[in-house]
């Protein structure tokens, strides 16, 4: 999807949801963009009851849709929320069917993949939620394959993401693979986030706080970036931090829960794409100016990374959808 806002996005609220999530969406995907020429989606947040109750009674959400509104969902959000043991409503899991049934796209933030679960929809498949979580729905959900140690798990019209935060991970992850990465980075940069997050939970899991944390990483991020198409080692990245190799590697494991040489790699399949996005065909010049090296090389890494060879990427992801802003690389 690629052009025009006719995906029709529905947040569905029930009592108790967690209000940071459903602002996630709301930012994600509800906002008008105009600088874009487009809007990205139709959005609209629904409830099960015209009076719904949020988190802790942190507020009331009223004059919103009813359930009917997930009758005509592109994309569903299901309901998430702290109390994971209450079992959800019948009338609300069935909405939530029926919605798979007829091909919509299921997503799920934090517990929202408890919802999904009890719906039966995710037996046999792959699914994330939050850490704190993961020991209980391993319980009630034995055949559900859980994955604890990641931000979002995309398993095609099923998408759950591990914890609040990563709401906006999973959220970006779909604009990226709905209007590509030109637009995803767009969008990002108007979030302040990242755009793409490697690692895993493994990072937020409670641990004891080190009497001197490491100096943050973003400089020599930013450094990197600017020279994603020249030749790079973890050596001389740690050379321009001025550390040992082993010590960079600790920092992107304990700020970012990857390693160097993966969020390299990372980075320059994004600009990879971001190239070919914006109409680059010749295969060698997109590898050489994101330090991908080899035609083939960028081949298998943009395969892995978006599941589409170049040429279908750019298929799908035309650069005439936006006059966007290129950024400097």
């Amino acid at each position: 999807m690629s052009q025009g806002s006719s995906h029709r996005v529905v947040l569905l609220v029930d009592e108790n949801s967690n209000p940071f999530e459903m602002s996630c969406a709301i930012e994600i995907f509800g906002l008008r963009r105009p600088e874009l020429g487009r809007e990205l989606y139709d959005f609209q947040l629904c409830a099960a009851a015209p009076s719904t109750r949020m988190r802790d009674g942190f507020f009331t959400l009223t004059d919103v849709a009813g359930l009917e509104a997930t009758e005509d969902a592109d994309t569903l959000i299901v309901p998430n929320r702290p109390d994971t043991d209450t079992p959800r409503p019948p009338h609300v899991l069935g909405a939530v069917q029926r919605a798979h049934a007829r091909g919509a796209r299921l997503v799920g933030f934090c517990s929202g993949a408890f919802t999904m679960a009890e719906a039966g929809l995710l037996d046999g498949r792959r699914a994330a939620c939050h850490w704190m979580w993961a020991d209980a729905f391993r319980s009630r959900f034995p055949r559900v394959l859980l994955e604890p140690d990641v931000l979002f798990v995309d398993d095609g019209d099923i998408l759950t993401a591990s914890g609040s935060a990563s709401a906006l991970d999973l959220g970006l992850h779909v604009v990226r693979r709905d209007h590509g990465a030109e637009i995803a980075n767009h969008v990002s940069r108007r979030l302040v986030f990242a755009a793409h997050r490697d690692g895993g939970q493994r990072q937020f899991v409670e641990r004891p706080v080190p009497e001197v944390p490491d100096e943050s990483l973003a400089p020599l991020l930013a450094w990197a970036r600017e020279r994603l198409g020249e030749p790079m080692t973890v050596a001389e990245l740690a050379a321009r931090a001025a550390v040992s190799p082993a010590t960079l590697h600790r920092r992107f494991q304990a700020q970012l829960g990857t390693t160097p040489l993966a969020w390299l790699t990372g980075e320059r399949v994004t600009l990879a794409c971001r190239l070919i996005e914006r109409g680059e065909e010749r295969l060698d010049v997109v590898a050489a100016r994101s330090g991908l090296g080899t035609a083939a090389n960028l081949r298998a890494r943009v395969r892995r990374e978006t599941g589409l060879s170049p040429s279908a990427y750019r298929r799908r992801f035309g650069t005439s959808a936006t006059d966007v802003p290129w950024p400097r690389t």
